[in-house]
Parts: C-alpha cells; structure tokens; sequence
C-alpha cells in the first residue's frame, strides 16, 4: 500500500442563512466559493487546505455537520479505508453516491471518543442535484444511494442521514 495524502481536510457547518455565511466566508479566506447551489456552498481553500461546506439549516441544534477528508483518487480512499481497518476503525462504504451536488467514492468512519463522524471522499463528477435520484425505497439510503451500494464494513454502523452527507 502506498502513503496517502489528504487533498485537504473537510469542515462541513450547518448555517442559518447561507448568504451570509458566504459573505462572511469569503471575506475571512480570501476567496469565493467553488460550488454554490441553493442553501448550499463549497469552499476550495488553498491556504489553509481546507473543504469549507455550508449547508443551510435554519436552527440546527448543531453548528457541525461532519467533518471530512477529501482525497485525491479512488485509489487514495482505498487506501485510506484498509489502513483505518487495519488500525481497528469501522467504516461505511458509499460507491458511486451523488450527495453535495457531486458523485463520489467515499466511506464513513464512526465511534470516535466524542461522537464525531468522518467523511473520507473523492470527486468523481460533479451533479445537479443535491442528492441522486432515489425511489420511495431507497430513500433511506445516504445521499441518495440505493442500499445495495451503502455496505458496512467491519462491524457494521448504519449510514449517516442524508442530511449530514457532503
């Protein structure tokens, strides 16, 4: 297995109002968004590296979505999900999912101390929706996809909800 190295390091926010985290956004990096959809935005930051995620969702209990490490290749998340088992962590794969109005390669790794979630993904095409085409019985699946593709890995940890996906 070769190293890996993150592309950047990914902080996905629940926001009030996304117009005016963007503002606020853009004005502390420096820079604007590098995808902008309704109640949504990304953010490529080169220095620091950082994926800055704004997701609106008016009065959230929480500010923090997820977090996330986006990588550069499929092969680079491969690699990441055999060595996090390797060390013991459990993880959630999503093949060909499209959530964040991107198709991606990722998978979920869970049971932190604290109960935080981390996303580990590569982009591999970019959407018009949010999440993919689903039918009624596949909505439950997260980011839109279908069930089949959403396999749990090691002992097992349900997919987070679609609304937490990035």
């Amino acid at each position: 297995m070769t190293d890996t190295v993150p592309t950047r390091v990914q902080l996905a926010l629940n926001v009030d109002d996304v117009d005016a985290a963007v503002a606020f956004y853009s004005a502390m990096f420096g820079v604007e968004p590098a995808k902008r959809r309704p109640g949504y935005a990304n953010f490529a930051i080169t220095t620091p590296p950082l994926k800055l995620v704004l997701l609106e969702n008016k009065g959230a209990a929480e500010r923090l979505n997820h977090l996330g490490v986006e990588l550069g290749s499929v092969d680079d998340v491969d690699a990441q999900q055999t060595r996090l088992g390797t060390a013991g962590l459990i993880s959630t794969d999503e093949r060909d999912t499209t959530c964040c109005y991107a198709t991606q390669d990722k998978f979920w790794v869970e049971g932190s101390p604290d109960g935080e979630r981390w996303e580990f993904y590569t982009v591999l095409a970019d959407s018009p929706t949010f999440f993919a085409e689903v039918s009624d019985s596949e909505s439950g699946s997260c980011c839109g996809a279908p069930a089949a593709t959403a396999a749990s890995t090691g002992a097992g940890t349900s997919p987070p909800a679609p609304a937490d996906c990035c």
